[in-house]
């Protein structure tokens, strides 16, 4: 790799001056939603190490270095810390490799050994992470609305182009707070936030890799398995998803204050939790592609908009919601999100 960049000829030096270790070669890993950046580095005798660059300025790795250690207290297989300079927001981590969830799912692999893993690493995450949850803030009234409040602002007047009028935000305000209330009477467990199939990479042992963790929250205990059975990024039947959220459920019948009075308070949980993250995800999905340049979330908006869709249609006191989505943004999300590809593609 030539060293243009300030900052990887930094990481350089921090690997072969600081923690002496001889380097063969420097690539680029990954990039993520935020301002962080990954890079794989090859080391003496075939090792291979992942630097995550977190520019301080703009990245803080606290929460990234605490949260490792409360995942890796849970049993769970997250990357090892080697190393980490805060103050130059520079961390070595194990190297996990690249082989995401999604990748094997679409290619074919067995959905119920990927997903048993994931459910299992998940349970021990909420069991045995009990504790550690009370070491996180808080998933609160504030940060619950403050994630829906992207969806108006950049999914509805940015990416739609729509105006919304007082009769629009008041429809919008009831939701909101119906959902809030619901995800706040939720038991709270530890929740990773993203656990999902670009999050879980499939290793040989000790399946699976965990990644992304660093805004874990205490919260709802549907947060996560939301998030991985209504995927933003791949889909399943609902009856297929029904039948894991109840398996899941009995796992933790040990559990009676996270398991819910019965499967159909739980179930309830799950989908307006979902409906919740879904609201967010479509605000976070616009805003990346307005805001930050990277249209590459845009073809995913469709699958998380059907997500909200379904959700709304299934619960009575969301009614409301249902029939302002059908009236406003149904008529007009095909060729807003068909303008924003061709513009990104351009």
């Amino acid at each position: 790799m030539t060293g243009g960049d300030a900052r990887i000829q930094q990481i350089r030096d921090w690997l072969t001056g600081e923690l002496g270790s001889h380097l063969v070669r420097l690539e680029p890993a990954s990039a993520d939603a935020s301002f962080r950046r990954y890079f794989r580095a090859w080391l003496a005798h075939g090792v291979t190490r992942v630097v995550m660059d977190a520019p301080p300025d703009k990245e803080d790795v606290a929460p990234f270095l605490k949260v490792a250690a409360l995942l890796e207290g849970c049993g769970v297989h997250v990357p090892h810390i080697h190393a980490s300079d805060s103050a130059r927001g520079l961390v070595l981590l194990e190297d996990l490799g690249s082989e995401q969830y999604l990748t094997h799912l679409r290619a074919g692999a067995d959905v119920e050994l990927l997903y048993g893993d994931a459910l299992e690493a998940l349970l021990r995450i909420q069991v045995h992470g009990r504790e550690a949850a009370r070491e996180l803030p808080p998933y609160d009234r504030a940060a619950l609305g403050r994630e829906m409040g992207l969806m108006p602002e950049w999914f509805c007047e940015r990416h739609l182009r729509l105006t919304l009028d007082d009769a629009d935000r008041a429809v919008l305000a009831a939701s909101f707070e119906f959902l809030t209330l619901e995800a706040l009477a939720q038991p709270r467990v530890f929740v990773h936030r993203d656990y999902h199939s670009r999050n879980l990479m499939r290793l040989p042992s000790r399946n699976p890799g965990i990644i992304d963790f660093q805004d874990a929250l205490a919260g709802p205990v549907g947060y996560d398995l939301v998030s991985l059975l209504k995927d933003c990024y791949i889909d399943w039947p609902r009856a297929r998803v029904e039948h894991w959220v109840s398996g899941y459920r009995a796992r933790l019948r040990g559990e009676r204050a996270l398991a819910g009075s019965d499967e159909r308070e739980f179930l309830r949980w799950f989908d307006l939790i979902g409906l919740q993250r879904h609201i967010k995800v479509l605000g976070i999905f616009a805003r990346l592609w307005y805001r930050d340049g990277k249209n590459g979330y845009l073809p995913d908006l469709p699958r998380t908009f059907e997500y909200v869709l379904d959700t709304a249609r299934r619960y009575r006191e969301l009614r409301d919601f249902a029939h302002w989505l059908r009236r406003r943004v149904v008529p007009v999300f095909a060729a807003a999100n068909a303008r924003a590809l061709a513009l990104g593609a351009s």
